[in-house]
């Protein structure tokens, strides 16, 4: 049984994206409502929540050089195929962008936020000389729960607060110790999404790395560390690889990726790390399977209590499991995983989210590092103690801790992110 539940979470958590996945719900959202709605467009407006505005309103839509919440509805009714999912911009052409383009220029096109508590809410109404289709998206960027043509329901989801694809009582029932004892002895023939995931998101981080993508941040660690200035190590491999894959990314890179719940760029900060390091410390394909696959569930434990978008960078979770990880590499146990998970809790847990965009690349970098180094305390037995920050003795309790602090300790400095994202 815990086989069997171990394996259904990861093939619901991690799904193929391409393009950062806010801009590309917008996106699935509008082609959505296009696909219910025949005719020439005359309008389309989309409403989204505070932390979908922060995320879609810099980022890079793959292959495109528009950005921008107005863009990323247009291009998904315009030239979006939702049967295509979180890849519902898979295969766009000049002439689609012309075409997205065209629409706003005429002015066809408004973005405003939504009131909603929702962090996840994405409402898209468009209107042709025929019909008027409503489609919103909620708790999962790829959940549609409703969907009206000329004002009548033809869908309702019928789950809400699917902010994690898994069921809930699953994901309650898992802890730290149990992913590890299934990580030893997983059969391999179960972990191809782990080695799909190595595959893609390797694939993203090499083209970051020999491209010309966002602030460049793993082609100039690497430079770097050719010119002699950096020295060349675990940390510095695991940071070049991870951020010149979100360089990529959030440059709008028209390679997909391996998402870790619902974020692109949390499963390249969940993957590439470990497989850097791996690569580093030339251990064998298994252990590296392996490796990846703890970051990967440990990373999915912490996220489910988490949620999917916060005032709080998700990439500081996908630290703690790359931390784990790298601890599991470099031959480390049980407890020296959970002494790592600490030890990047106490150190990454304030990291703000100011939206998708170029500079998450450096921020992938720093948790990559505060990895390596988290990994390296924990193997010499080195841990931040309970009598620090709110850190406690027992991992889990800790987590639980990281994960209020992203829910319920930042709401105002969400709010503020926001405004101060908006008033420039």
């Amino acid at each position: 049984m815990v086989k069997h539940k171990i394996l259904d979470i990861l093939e619901k958590e991690l799904v193929v994206a391409l393009g950062c996945t806010e801009p590309v719900a917008i996106a699935l959202a509008a082609a959505t409502a296009k696909s219910y709605a025949s005719g020439e467009i005359k309008a389309l407006s989309v409403k989204a929540s505070g932390n979908i505005i922060k995320n879609a309103k810099s980022v890079g839509i793959p292959g495109m050089s528009a950005k921008g919440l107005e863009f990323a509805a247009a291009i998904g009714a315009t030239a979006g195929d939702p049967a295509k999912q979180l890849e519902v911009l898979n295969g766009l052409t000049l002439e689609d962008e012309r075409n997205a383009l065209k629409l706003i220029d005429e002015g066809n096109v408004t973005a405003s936020q939504a009131v909603t508590s929702k962090r996840l809410y994405i409402e898209v109404i468009l209107q042709t000389e025929k019909h008027t289709s409503r489609v919103v998206i909620s708790d999962n960027h790829s959940n549609v729960s409703l969907i009206e043509v000329d004002g009548k329901e033809v869908y309702q989801g019928g789950c809400e607060n699917i902010g994690i694809q898994t069921d809930e009582e699953e994901l309650e029932a898992l802890t730290i110790d149990e992913i590890y004892e299934w990580i030893l002895q997983a059969d391999l023939n179960d972990l191809t999404l782990i080695k799909k995931s190595i595959e893609l998101n390797q694939v993203i981080g090499k083209e970051g790395l020999s491209g010309n993508y966002g602030l460049n941040v793993g082609r100039t660690i690497k430079d770097n560390v050719k010119k002699g200035i950096l020295s060349d190590d675990l940390a510095t491999a695991a940071m070049s690889l991870a951020a010149a894959g979100s360089d990529a990314r959030m440059a709008g890179s028209t390679l997909p990726v391996m998402a870790n719940t619902g974020s692109g760029n949390q499963g390249i900060a969940v993957t590439l790390p470990v497989v850097a390091a791996a690569e580093k410390l030339q251990v064998s394909e298994e252990k590296m399977i392996r490796a990846v696959a703890l970051s990967h569930l440990i990373t999915i434990h912490i996220k489910s209590r988490f949620g999917r978008l916060s005032a709080l960078c998700g990439v500081t979770a996908a630290g703690m499991g790359a931390s784990g990880a790298i601890v599991y590499l470099l031959d480390g146990g049980l407890q020296q995983i959970k002494g790592a998970i600490q030890n990047t809790i106490g150190n990454v847990s304030g990291m703000i989210c100011d939206g998708a965009k170029a500079g998450c690349a450096m921020k992938v970098s720093t948790c990559s590092n505060v990895a390596v180094q988290s990994a390296l305390l924990a193997l010499n037995h080195q841990e931040i103690q309970s009598t620090d920050g709110f850190i406690h003795d027992d991992v889990e309790k800790s987590i639980e801790s990281f994960c209020k602090l992203g829910n319920e300790g930042t709401r105002q400095t969400d709010e503020l992110i926001l405004k101060l994202m908006l008033e420039k």
